[in-house]
């Protein structure tokens, strides 16, 4: 098995990745995940990345309601760290591809040639309409308008002079100088059809969801495969977040203990957000059990028990790396660089 890549999504959205009055709650401030991504290039992690995230979900949590400017944030972090890849997010239906081209090139020589940009394309209506910013496109006409944007950021960072009369985007005589040097890193996230094509043909690294490991390998050969056959190569990743405890036990009352602060009305808002309508989303968070706290898939337990797990997903989901979630970064990541990141570097080591 060849090296895997090991980063961390930041906690740029207050309260971090967990809906729950009694567990632990990240703060949406640049002192707070500035820490997190100097922790992140101390202990050995290979990237940090963030959201773009422009409405939050309200609830007795606020979930959130307070959230940085990805861009922004991560230009400063590029500053602060020196060895990480860093990469920021950009809304395609937001941000104007000559606007977005220009500033990542900057990033890019903030950063020495580490700047990742994660494209996405708005799913959630709630964050645009308030701003008059959403269209009501499906989600392959998504993908065909993000595809656009991306040919037209490509040929920004190459090209003279770009003239492009498109179905979504028209640049006129349009230059962009200069050019990055090395082209940033683009990623994508999505586990439609229509988003694995995406990632195949455009993206460096796909960040992909699935229902099972089984489901997810599928997904992973799919891209891999989809990207082979157009003569590029496409990593893949998922997410997970580590609740890590002396032992399984401990692990488990930590999980326990949060889910007993389920925030249901944050969480039906999640839901409707997502395309179901109120009546569902509501009866849908009511009898949710206290798993439904965590965003993502998690692992708890011990330092073993997380190695164990972490290994399980990377191999059997064919996956090129993970990006890591943590209750609290300050503590919990730094337990997790000294007990379980040697050892998943050894092991990656034996197997190459």
């Amino acid at each position: 098995m060849a090296a895997k890549e090991y980063g961390i999504f930041l906690p740029i959205g207050s309260g971090g990745w967990m809906l729950s009055t009694t567990a632990p709650h990240p703060e949406a401030t640049y002192a707070y995940n500035k820490r997190a991504a100097m922790h992140a290039e101390a202990i050995g992690l290979d990237f940090v990345m963030s959201m773009a995230k422009w409405r939050g979900f309200g609830g007795t949590t606020d979930h959130w309601g307070e959230s940085l400017e990805s861009m922004t944030m991560m230009a400063a972090l590029a500053e602060a760290t020196e060895r990480v890849k860093i990469w920021a997010t950009v809304h395609a239906n937001v941000h104007h591809p000559g606007i977005a081209a220009k500033m990542f090139t900057t990033l890019q020589q903030i950063s020495g040639g580490r700047a990742g940009m994660n494209i996405v394309n708005g799913a959630y209506a709630a964050e645009f309409l308030q701003y008059d910013l959403w269209s009501d496109l499906s989600k392959e006409d998504r993908y065909r308008m993000t595809a656009e944007w991306t040919e037209a950021v490509l040929r920004l960072w190459s090209e003279h002079s770009v003239t492009l009369e498109g179905e979504f985007y028209t640049l006129r005589d349009a230059e962009s100088r200069p050019h990055p040097e090395v082209r940033p890193t683009i990623i994508s996230a999505g586990q439609s059809p229509a988003g694995r094509a995406f990632q195949a043909a455009y993206a460096d690294g796909a960040f992909l969801s699935a229902n099972s490991l089984e489901d997810m390998r599928d997904f992973s050969r799919d891209v891999h495969r989809k990207a082979a056959d157009a003569g590029r190569d496409v990593k893949t990743y998922s997410m997970l977040m580590v609740v890590q405890d002396e032992t399984d036990a401990g692990a488990a009352e930590k999980v326990r203990r949060w889910g007993e602060g389920l925030d249901r009305e944050a969480l039906a808002a999640m839901r409707e957000s997502w395309g179901f309508p109120e009546d569902r989303a509501r009866a849908w968070a009511e009898g949710a059990t206290g798993s439904a706290v965590f965003q993502t898939p998690y692992v708890s337990g011990s330092a073993d028990t997380v190695v164990d797990h972490i290994r399980k997903i990377v191999t059997e989901a064919e996956l090129d790396g993970l990006m890591l979630i943590f209750p609290e970064y300050d503590r919990d990541m730094l337990l997790f660089g000294e007990t379980v990141l040697p050892v998943l570097r050894k092991l990656d080591a034996e197997d190459a």
